[in-house]
């Protein structure tokens, strides 16, 4: 209560206080200056002296001027409040020129544009269609110029700020050149990974390129950029694809702005879908609990087809899918995930399941497996040294029927002389064989040898 007699008091000051003043500047001097006159003109009447000296009088006549000076003042304020601002961004400009001719640089694409004015016409404004931001310089010859930007709207009540509103530019004298158009594909592996492009054209093999002459100098090659990404629903044939842009390059990899005719062509893209049907292969790692031998192995699938190109499918013979088996003491299903080989993009089936029994294990002895030479450099030869022989025997182990199915003709013993130069060598003797349920061990492990020049 205390708080809000103190501002009423506070504002009963301020009041009389400014009535004071208003008195003290305009009521007194105005109030002398009709005294002044009436005395010069005779006509001051006692009458009209007592009523214009009245406290009262002066009190109303200083309210009516202090209304007054407020209307006066709200209405300034008015006026102002109603102007406004507002920027428009990146407004495109517009160079007024003989651009068949001649080639400017340092000109901004965009430039800021600030409007001032009352807020109906700024939204007509910004309605305008014919709002653009120019600069003519059509009686300009090559060379370097500061020139004025323009900003043109159809609303003229509009005032407006450009940033920049001068820049400088160079006007250079236009020349032109031919190159020949390379081709990239990109993001071809947006497609299905059973398709693949096999051939890709475009309706142009050549480009006409103009500019500054320092400028089309710079040119090291025009790619046409053929997106395999912007095809809809591909399919195995030929499609083509419209608008693929022509970009200019220089020699580092950097995009060089020229003028080009054309500026765009189309491509025509091979698509196919290059697969072959292989065997899989399934390879036991690792050696079974002693006493014990695979007896079978079988898979839910036999053959798998594999997508890719055709120079790596037809290098696949078959698909291998390798199980862990060491320390198997009982029969067993595997739940494999199938890898696709390094090349290959799909596989027909990604899983399958493999059984492996087991049963009891025997060994057999095969003699008399001729030892051969892989990788020995072609300027060289190699022979057997002493007591060693270029036949060893083999251990071969598995069930009875696996046994008895071997096929001796399928087992190799190989030594491998990658590396290897003149000289005497004692090298590891290995063995493989066609059938993956039996296991081959070499009698002899090692074996020595002489290289020497052919």
């Amino acid at each position: 209560m205390k708080k809000n007699k103190k501002r009423t008091r506070k504002a009963f000051l301020f009041i009389k206080a400014f009535i004071r003043l208003i008195d003290k500047k305009i009521i007194t001097p105005i109030t002398k200056f009709i005294l002044l006159i009436s005395e010069k003109l005779g006509k001051r009447t006692d009458r009209f002296e007592r009523w214009l000296v009245k406290k009262n009088t002066l009190l109303f006549i200083s309210l009516v001027l202090a209304i007054a000076l407020f209307i006066m003042i709200d209405n300034k304020s008015i006026t102002l409040v109603d102007s406004y601002a507002e920027v428009l961004h990146n407004q495109k400009v517009e160079a007024i020129y003989n651009t068949e001719t001649y080639v400017v640089e340092g000109l901004p694409e965009t430039v800021d544009v600030t409007l001032i004015g009352r807020k109906n016409d700024m939204y007509l404004a910004k309605q305008s269609s014919k709002g653009t931001v120019t600069v003519d310089i059509s009686n300009l010859k090559e060379g370097t110029h500061k020139v004025t930007l323009s900003y043109e709207s159809n609303v003229n009540t509009i005032n407006y700020k450009l940033d920049p509103s001068t820049v400088n530019i160079t006007i250079y004298e236009k020349v032109s050149s031919t190159k020949a158009i390379t081709i990239d594909t990109i993001n071809k592996e947006s497609l299905s990974a059973k398709l693949s492009v096999s051939k890709v054209s475009i309706d142009k093999t050549d480009v006409i390129i103009k500019g500054a002459e320092h400028t089309i100098k710079k040119v090291a090659n025009v790619r046409a950029l053929v997106d395999i990404n912007k095809l809809v629903d591909p399919e195995v044939g030929v499609v083509e694809l419209e608008n693929v842009p022509l970009i200019a390059y220089d020699t580092n990899g950097k995009v060089v702005d020229v003028e080009m005719v054309p500026n765009k062509v189309t491509a025509i893209i091979n698509i196919d879908s290059p697969h072959k049907e292989v065997p899989i292969k399934v390879i036991p790692e690792g050696e079974v609990q002693f006493g014990k031998a695979i007896s079978s192995i079988t898979s839910s699938i036999t053959k798998v087809t594999i997508y890719g190109s055709n120079d790596v499918i037809s290098k696949i013979e078959y698909l291998p899918i390798t199980i862990d088996v060491r320390n198997l003491n009982t029969n067993k299903e595997y739940n494999v995930s199938i890898t696709a080989p390094e090349g290959i993009r799909d596989l027909s089936v990604k899983t399958t399941k493999i059984n492996v029994s087991l049963g009891e294990e025997l060994t057999k002895e095969i003699k008399d497996i001729r030892i051969e030479t892989t990788n020995l450099d072609s300027n060289y030869k190699a022979a057997a040294i002493g007591e060693s022989s270029i036949k060893t025997t083999v251990i071969v182990k598995g069930t009875k029927e696996v046994l008895n199915s071997i096929d001796e003709t399928k087992i190799k013993a190989i030594v491998d002389l990658s590396g290897y130069k003149e000289g005497e060598h004692e090298v590891t003797i290995k063995i493989t064989g066609d059938d993956v349920k039996a296991t081959y061990t070499p009698k002899t492990t090692k074996i020595k040898i002489r290289i020497s020049k052919k």
